[in-house]
């Protein structure tokens, strides 16, 4: 049974950074896709960035040159390192997971994964 368990979400000032974890059990963590994800109150869940099992990575356009998703296949760890943080980026973060296209990453769409982590909250002032 695949578990996700994020951690690292909290308060930040606009232009400052932050660092998710996500921690994973259960299941062959170097053969899945892996993502992140948000979701602000009222809007829907949107993509953040994907890595595949190969550190092959895709972002959304606006969070290019912003975050940084990484993997660690040997401590079965997904990380999202966000920098210039900015008050749009205040939302619930995700950690998700895929197996069914051999751990490749297609798209960031949220049908792509199978798995969710809880969530942990990110709220960025101004």
């Amino acid at each position: 049974q695949v578990q996700l368990v994020e951690s690292g979400g909290g308060s930040a000032q606009a232009g400052g950074s932050l660092g998710l974890s996500c921690a994973a059990s259960g299941y062959t963590y170097s053969r899945y896709c892996m993502g992140w994800f948000r979701q602000a109150p009222g809007k829907e869940r949107e993509g953040v960035a994907s890595i595949d099992r190969d550190g092959g990575t895709r972002y959304t356009d606006s969070m290019k040159g912003r975050f940084t998703i990484s993997r660690d296949n040997v401590k079965s760890t997904l990380s999202l390192q966000m920098n210039s943080l900015e008050p749009e980026d205040t939302a619930m973060y995700y950690c998700a997971a895929d197996h069914r296209r051999g751990g490749y990453c297609y798209s960031l769409g949220a049908y792509e994964f199978n798995s969710w982590g809880q969530g942990t909250q990110v709220t960025v002032s101004s």
